[in-house]
């Protein structure tokens, strides 16, 4: 069964009335994507949050100030979404992973269980982390923190993998809330094997 069309069970303004620069960021990703991303059109609704939005999402997940790899913040993205059974995040998230991997069964694997990912020791305890703070985030402790600088993360690294997971656990509430759904095309895309793509490649959303 398709999902719902509604793009949000709240209003969506339409793309002409917001300020000048959304108008022209919206117009980019359309070039770049192919697509507009339903969460953006969501938080249209708030123009002002649309934009403090775009830029923590730039910074956070594509910037270049991070020892994570576009890919692994991606796979967090992933794994705590499927804690928190976001639909949208999973679907739009799990294309990211797709895309950047090449490897369609690692995308549907940290969307499903990741565990059964064969992973390298280091993203294993990442994710570990991630889950944990997710789902019993009053239980991390330093023993948590420790074990992700034995896989050789630094302390800048902990943060954000920290971070990542955070905002994710916002974004998926604010989709559920709002009954966001994702842009039908995520579906199809980067659904069969495909040559790696370059971490610094993915365009921004």
């Amino acid at each position: 069964m398709p999902q719902p069309r509604r793009l949000s069970r709240l209003p969506v303004p339409p793309v002409r009335s917001l300020p000048a620069d959304l108008q022209k960021y919206l117009r980019v990703c359309a070039g770049r994507l192919g697509l507009v991303p339903n969460v953006l059109r969501a938080y249209a609704l708030r123009p002002g949050r649309l934009r403090q939005f775009i830029n923590t999402y730039n910074d956070l997940m594509l910037g270049d100030g991070s020892g994570l790899s576009v890919l692994e913040r991606e796979m967090i993205a992933v794994v705590v979404s499927s804690a928190n059974r976001c639909y949208y995040c999973l679907v739009a998230h799990g294309q990211a992973v797709r895309q950047l991997s090449g490897d369609p069964e690692l995308g549907e694997l940290l969307a499903i269980n990741w565990r059964l990912a064969p992973l390298p020791a280091r993203q294993r305890r990442m994710l570990d982390f991630a889950h944990r703070l997710t789902t019993a985030p009053e239980t991390v402790a330093e023993a948590d923190r420790r074990a992700l600088r034995r896989a050789g993360f630094s302390a800048r690294d902990l943060f954000d993998i920290a971070e990542v997971a955070a905002f994710f656990n916002y974004t998926n509430r604010m989709a559920s809330a709002l009954e966001m759904m994702p842009n039908p095309e995520y579906h199809a895309m980067d659904r069969t094997p495909a040559v790696r793509v370059p971490a610094r490649r993915r365009p921004r959303r």
